[in-house]
């Protein structure tokens, strides 16, 4: 049991309390261990796999992970660290994420130790009295004593109803599940204990609470997001992936050493800043992908990043016009979703065809030879002439 400890507290920020997790393990049964996410976004990113090898851990010692989907709460959106509210996902969108975290997840869990459930199996359910009941067990005064919506309450931000169910109802998924453990980021911390407070109104045993470090995103800034856009999706591209962390400044990269990795971070300090990130860029590669891949978009990005040559495989894009007006050609071939950004894009500089920059948006290109149309320092396209 001392050993098991050890494992399970390596890394950890926080766990509520020490002495209820010793007594839950002395008494030698499976624990029930809970995870959940929101599928706001059809990727499950490095953020996410930072307590996603927790529960590595957990299964490895013999416990029962139970992974929820949390279909139905997605559609309200975990109000945790946020400025303002969410925008509203649509059941359409939902179902599509949904539908590819499971095959995600299990690049890293045991699927055979690993409950998957989606918790519109209970809500959807639920009356408006059984709604009423669950909303009696907490206070206008305890969420607002929550230092996000403290902080959106005095700056005098709308906060909905919708985001102060929120916190009960994900902890009404661990009474659902019968949690013994919850594990999460720190920004979870008021949700998890909500878990807590529900499952002794509820007359369970109190889940422990595990905190999980945040892992920053792709800007070094705020935490990595699906909503904020600067994450690494776990089933992204092989090259994707390893442009992005290439692309992480140094400080940064040390960070990402040590919460996703086990290597040793005065070794890595000692490397020049850019073999380490390449090491670091093969490496997680390498674990969602293979070896091969990690190699091959190893070479890839030296090809197109220090040797600036043009990427061995290209999207190819046909035009049937005679001539094409630039700012045209740039939504046509996918590289800009309006008009208003492919203008913005070649006013930054972020364009160049034929490797040389445009500045001009009023270009109009003949299509009388083929073009290499580069958008910042990872999107290309291959555009001839429809035959």
């Amino acid at each position: 049991m001392v050993k098991d400890l050890e494992i399970i507290r390596r890394g950890t920020v926080e766990i509520i309390s020490p002495e209820e997790l010793k007594e839950k393990l002395k008494r030698r049964k499976p624990l029930r261990v809970k995870f959940g996410a929101d599928p706001t976004a059809p990727d499950i990113h490095l953020g996410h796999t930072v307590v996603l090898q927790k529960l590595k851990q957990f299964q490895d010692l013999g416990h029962q992970i139970v992974f929820i989907i949390g279909d139905f709460t997605a559609r309200i959106g975990d109000p945790s660290e946020r400025t303002e509210a969410r925008k509203l996902v649509t059941s359409q969108q939902i179902k599509e994420n949904a539908r590819t975290y499971q095959e995600q997840v299990f690049k890293i869990l045991d699927m055979w130790k690993t409950d998957v459930v989606f918790n519109s199996k209970w809500f959807n359910k639920m009356t408006l009295s059984d709604v009423l009941e669950l909303s009696s067990h907490s206070t206008v005064a305890q969420m607002l004593a929550r230092a996000d919506f403290k902080e959106r309450f005095n700056r005098e931000i709308d906060i909905s109803i919708l985001e102060f169910i929120y916190p009960l109802l994900q902890a009404y998924d661990s009474i659902q599940v019968k949690a013994d453990v919850e594990i999460g980021g720190t920004d979870q911390k008021f949700n998890l204990l909500m878990g807590r407070q529900l499952q002794r109104d509820f007359t369970q045993e109190p889940q422990v609470i595990i905190t999980m470090p945040l892992l920053e995103g792709t800007d070094g800034v705020r935490k990595m997001s699906k909503s904020y856009g600067n994450y690494v999706g776990i089933n992204e591209p092989p090259g994707e992936m390893f442009g992005k962390i290439m692309s992480i400044s140094d400080q940064l990269m040390v960070r990402y050493y040590e919460l996703l990795t086990e290597e040793n971070l005065d070794q890595v300090k000692k490397m020049h800043p850019r073999q380490a990130k390449a090491k670091l860029a093969k490496e997680i590669v390498q674990r969602y992908y293979s070896e091969t891949e990690a190699k091959r978009a190893e070479k890839e990005f030296e090809k197109v990043f220090v040797k600036k040559e043009f990427p061995g495989k290209i999207k190819e894009i046909k035009i049937s016009q005679k001539k094409i007006w630039v700012v045209d050609l740039l939504v046509k071939a996918g590289l800009a979703t309006s008009k208003n950004e492919a203008k913005r894009l070649i006013s930054q500089g972020s364009v160049k065809i034929n490797q040389r920059e445009i500045k001009n948006y009023d270009t109009d290109l003949p299509m009388d030879k083929e073009y290499i149309v580069q958008v910042g320092r990872r999107k290309f396209r291959r555009i001839a002439q429809s035959s």
